[in-house]
């Protein structure tokens, strides 16, 4: 669905469409902001105290809330990591990016060790066209858009990595399957549980501490070389099995999961700090949000929160899809306001071209809205946001009014071996254990009066009839032009496994792979 928002853009900066960034400096113009954007894993919209988390335990992050702006209506584009990181990076619906599967219906997919895709070279990714436009770019932590070789973040913009391609579950015995490599740029420097250990009894590992280290040293460089820099901080910790170093183990009213949120929020701050002393504060934009829901299913010693919302990671209600965030730009950003406009993960992508001075591509459909109007004027846009879950529309957002077309959390099978996605939460009708189909007669919430979905919109009242006609809307201009991208996460191989990574032979680390066999992917729910 092609539809655009206003996007207010400095005009000291419009030279970037024709003058690189380096030319700007010599030349004395004014850079484009910094743009720090900061993307947790598995976190839920409840676990800042800004967001009302009991313990109160993020005063770094709720201090960013103060003195910025706090969105409580902001959403991920899947209710599952890699397809949302693929929407942020390229401003489009995964049914677009191919980061989805038609192996069957209304089924969340993924790119584990084994899979055979990843994120097309057709698609324009921000780091490219930040980088384009003369901005230093760098990855730390998890990258998880394909680990072939012709994914490489490196080939699609970024200058500098410093992370891994997939989650760190494991340990493996490198037999079976292998460790999950860790990169410096082109090669990896060792492997997870191996060279950068994971207590996964203790939950002790050094891994956020080495990511913060890789970030505050990269916006020093980048501040001494006078360069613009887009830098991406898309750490791990909180996502199962759940880490934190020594210093933050025990800290937590939280457990172990508030450990890991303890020490991003002590990393945060530091990052913020570091900006301050550099007197690049008022030079960066920076945005904090996560990939979607937290994983009930882990809850709660290796499971976050989701505040009042339905569910979680996995499911398109709200719990699965709502995420916090925050943004931060001193002198530009009014501090301590809030904004209800509705917000999507894919409008980091438009909005940080806007901020660069660009336009988004313009051969393909971008469903990131820009931020600006919202941002720096107060302004909110009428704007749709589409939930699906793999192949299928599951949900719409419009205003304050939700409609759900399907409603499935996992099946009977999973739900009687103990796998959960709603503990506590069981909703007769609407948290359904088979894939139940509403497109004639959809469940409308207003997510106003009723975060957390429990009670349905009458059928037969006025407001439910007004609201599914606007929707209605909605979704028939989407699906009349919607054009599917070649689906990524449909075929899987033990021989495309990190067997064998880039840099493998110097460390002695290279591992023999199996015979190849392409099969189809199983994804269960």
């Amino acid at each position: 669905m092609a539809m655009e928002a206003a996007v207010v853009v400095p005009r000291g900066w419009r030279l970037l469409l024709l003058v690189s960034a380096a030319g700007l400096v010599a030349l004395g113009a004014p850079q484009p902001p910094n743009i720090l954007l900061l993307l947790m894993d598995d976190m839920g919209w409840g676990d800042l105290g800004v967001y009302g988390e009991p313990s109160r335990e993020t005063p770094n992050l709720d201090r960013m809330a103060a003195e910025g702006m706090l969105f409580p209506n902001f959403y991920s584009a899947n209710p599952l990591c890699s397809p949302s990181r693929a929407a942020l990076l390229s401003g489009r619906l995964p049914i677009r990016n191919g980061f989805y599967t038609t192996n069957a219906h209304a089924r969340n997919a993924y790119t584990p060790q084994e899979i055979v895709g990843g994120i097309p070279d057709s698609e324009r990714l921000l780091p490219s066209l930040l980088k384009e436009a003369g901005y230093a770019t760098k990855i730390v932590g998890k990258w998880h858009l394909g680990h072939r070789p012709q994914f490489h973040p490196l080939k699609h913009g970024f200058d500098e990595w410093f992370g891994s391609p997939n989650c760190h579950f494991g340990p493996y015995d490198n037999k079976a399957k292998p460790n999950i490599p860790v990169y410096k740029d082109w090669e990896m420097v060792g492997r997870f549980y191996e060279e950068f250990p994971i207590n996964v009894k203790t939950g002790e590992s050094n891994l956020t501490q080495i990511y913060l280290q890789e970030a505050l040293d990269f916006i020093k460089r980048q501040q001494a070389a006078r360069r613009p820099f887009f830098l991406y901080w898309a750490v791990d910790a909180t996502h199962a099995p759940v880490y934190a170093s020594r210093p933050f183990l025990g800290s937590s009213q939280r457990g172990r999961y508030g450990d890991a949120v303890r020490e991003i929020d002590d990393s945060v701050g530091k990052m913020l700090s570091l900006l301050q002393v550099l007197g690049l504060a008022e030079s960066t934009f920076v945005f904090f949000t996560s990939d979607n829901g937290a994983a009930l299913v882990s809850a709660p010693s290796q499971g976050g929160s989701n505040g009042p919302f339905l569910c979680g990671k996995q499911t398109t209600f709200e719990g699965g899809m709502r995420e916090p965030a925050i943004a931060w730009w001193p002198r530009h950003i009014p501090p301590g306001q809030v904004s209800h406009q509705l917000g999507s993960i894919m409008d980091l992508f438009t909005t940080s071209l806007a901020l660069a001075g660009l336009k988004p591509p313009r051969d393909r459909v971008i469903d990131g809205f820009s931020l600006l109007p919202a941002l720096l004027q107060g302004q909110l846009t009428d704007r749709p946001i589409l939930y699906y879950r793999g192949n299928t529309l599951m949900a719409v957002t419009l205003g304050q009014h939700k409609a759900h077309f399907w409603t499935w959390t996992n099946s009977w099978e999973e739900f009687r071996q103990g796998i959960n996605f709603c503990p506590g939460q069981n909703i007769s009708g609407v948290t359904t254990h088979t894939q139940e189909e509403h497109t004639k007669l959809p469940l409308v919430f207003h997510l106003g009066r009723d975060p957390g979905e429990r009670f349905p919109l009458s059928f037969a009242s006025t407001e439910y009839q007004d609201a599914l006609s606007r929707i209605t809307l909605v979704v028939q201009q989407h699906q009349d032009t919607l054009v599917p991208g070649q689906p990524q996460l449909n075929v899987c191989d033990q021989a495309v496994m990190n067997w064998a990574p880039p840099g493998c032979e110097k460390l002695g680390k290279c591992l023999r792979p199996p015979e190849s066999v392409l099969e189809k992917c199983f994804w269960p729910h």
